[in-house]
């Protein structure tokens, strides 16, 4: 592992500092960032995003996509978990901590609105950040891809129904545009790129791919620190002004993310799932689609409310909690084993 990777923890921690100093120091610098937004989809953060996946697209092998059928169950396993488990033990869990765990010290009106904004985050399963998670682990690329293609079919026609069941309210407004151009920047434009670049590699040495995206990996992390910085340059305010309302939003938060991912780790072992299956099959249950989420929640509940400050909160504590899950299914991963179709 190179440098950036090795201390990659300390690296997102320095970013998350920084980011809450500058957010303080010079907020309107981050106010301008915050408005280069269509559609609630902020495309500076777009474009470090875009950086961060880049790599990953161009290792994907269109020979070998094809041959994804012939080993379903990863795919299985994260339906299941997305679509069957957690939308409903996220509900489970926010109902359990703000109507009786936190009831002495939070109201009921903004109990219900912590509980709204954790729904939707459960109903919404990660699109970008996936592609992040399993080149750190070194996961497969070409399953990575249809895992996500795949939850985000699904997404379209379940995500109004379930956040609608959950919430308890009859019509949940789906930002259409925030959902397709998220799948534009964060799948179909690197994608694209990735096929494009492979192609153009591949025609030049068999081992050209895999120099390539040696150089890229740099540059990728780099995207990920910046991201960081910028996401808690945001909400510097916010994390300064109310660390007690951030501090129980988060903790449900986390417990939902851990909880998933050991329930998903222990059923891909009973599958008897390879690594560079298992690792992205599991941690894309665990990470979420928050652009989408935070939309929804404003849209539904105002720019101010409750639900809207949890889904924020989501975003806030999902980079770090991710790291740690990355960094246990690399001690995890068996000696010598690493994706199959990573040219690196």
């Amino acid at each position: 592992m190179g440098l950036f990777e090795r201390f990659l923890t300390v690296w997102v921690g320095l970013g998350i500092a920084l980011g809450v100093l500058l957010g303080m120091m010079i907020p309107g610098l981050f106010q301008s960032i915050a408005s280069i937004e269509y559609a609630h989809v902020n495309l500076v953060v777009a474009i470090l995003i875009w950086i961060m996946i880049y790599p990953m697209m161009i290792q994907i092998d269109w020979g070998a996509v094809k041959d994804i059928r012939k080993k379903p169950q990863g795919l299985m396993l994260t339906l299941v978990v997305n679509w069957l488990i957690k939308p409903f033990t996220m509900a489970a869990l926010g109902i359990l901590f703000f109507r009786y765990i936190f009831a002495p010290w939070v109201d009921p009106q903004s109990a219900q609105e912590y509980i709204a904004g954790m729904i939707l985050l459960g109903v919404a399963p990660c699109t970008a950040m996936v592609f992040v998670w399993s080149q750190l682990v070194k996961g497969d690329a070409n399953y990575t891809l249809v895992q996500v293609s795949v939850n985000d079919l699904i997404m379209v026609l379940a995500f109004a129904p379930i956040a609608a069941f959950l919430l308890g309210v009859t019509d949940v407004s789906v930002p259409w545009e925030t959902l397709l151009i998220s799948t534009i920047l964060y799948v179909v434009l690197p994608l694209v790129a990735g096929i494009a670049t492979r192609h153009i590699l591949t025609r030049q040495s068999g081992d050209a791919v895999g120099r390539f995206v040696a150089h890229l990996k740099p540059w990728s992390i780099v995207g990920l620190i910046a991201t960081v910085v910028l996401l808690f340059g945001f909400q510097a305010n916010t994390i300064i002004n109310q660390p007690g309302v951030i501090i129980l939003i988060a903790i449900p938060l986390i417990l939902q993310t851990y909880g998933i991912f050991f329930i998903s780790w222990w059923a891909a072992k009973k599958l008897k799932l390879e690594h560079a299956i298992a690792g992205p099959a599991c941690l894309i249950g665990t990470s979420n689609f928050f652009e989408l989420a935070v939309a929804v929640a404003i849209s539904l509940f105002g720019l101010n409310s409750g639900a809207a400050l949890a889904t924020v909160v989501g975003v806030l504590v999902e980079v770090p909690v991710m790291l740690s899950l990355v960094a246990m299914v690399n001690r995890w991963r068996p000696i010598g084993q690493v994706g199959e179709s990573n040219d690196d």
